[in-house]
C-alpha cells in the first residue's frame, strides 16, 4: 500500500482520493493557524507556486492536537489561510495525527518514516512528509525545518 491508495476527507467533508492527485511528488503537512510555526504557510505557498507546474502537490491537514492551535471550523481555517497567507494549495479536513484517533494516512506515513530517535509520533505542527511520484514516502522533516530547506529534495523528486 502507498499514499496514493488512501482516501481522506476534503474540507467540505467529501472524499478526497489521493489516487486522483496529479502525478508527481506530494508534500503532506499537518498545519495549524495559531502556532509559532504558522508563518511556514508563506514558505509552503512559495514552494507550491514554484513547483506546481512541474508536478508538486502540497496537502495541508489542519490538526488541533498540539496546544489546541487549530480550533477553527473548516471555513474559518480556509479563510485564515487564504486571507493571511494567500494559500492556494489544498487544505483538507481537520484530522488527528497521533493516538487512537489518528488518521489512517498518518498512521501509514509515520510507520514508513520514523522521526527523531525512531519515534513514530508526530511531535508538533508542520511536520512534513515528502512522497515520491510512486506514492512511497521519501523523507520526513521536523516541524522546524523551513519549507525552503526542502527545495533540493523536491527538485530530486520531480
Amino acid at each position: 500500500m502507498n499514499v496514493r491508495d488512501f482516501t481522506v476527507k476534503a474540507a467540505d467533508g467529501s472524499d478526497y482520493l489521493l489516487k486522483d492527485v496529479p502525478p508527481g511528488p506530494i508534500l503532506i503537512v499537518n498545519v495549524a493557524s495559531k502556532c509559532g510555526l504558522t508563518p511556514q504557510y508563506e514558505g509552503l505557498e512559495k514552494l507550491y507556486e514554484d513547483y506546481k507546474d512541474k508536478g508538486l502537490t502540497i496537502l495541508g491537514f489542519p490538526c488541533n492536537q498540539f496546544g489546541a492551535q487549530e480550533p477553527g471550523t473548516a471555513d474559518e481555517i480556509a479563510s485564515f489561510c487564504s486571507l493571511t497567507y494567500d494559500v492556494t494549495f489544498p487544505i483538507l479536513a481537520k484530522i488527528e495525527v497521533n493516538g487512537a484517533g489518528a488518521d489512517l494516512l498518518y498512521k501509514h506515513l509515520k510507520s514508513k518514516k520514523k522521526g527523531l530517535l525512531g519515534s513514530e509520533s508526530i511531535k508538533w505542527n508542520f511536520t512534513k512528509f515528502l512522497i515520491g511520484k510512486d506514492g512511497n514516502v521519501l523523507k520526513r522533516y521536523a516541524p522546524t525545518d523551513k519549507p525552503e530547506s526542502l527545495r533540493e529534495d523536491i527538485e530530486a523528486a520531480l
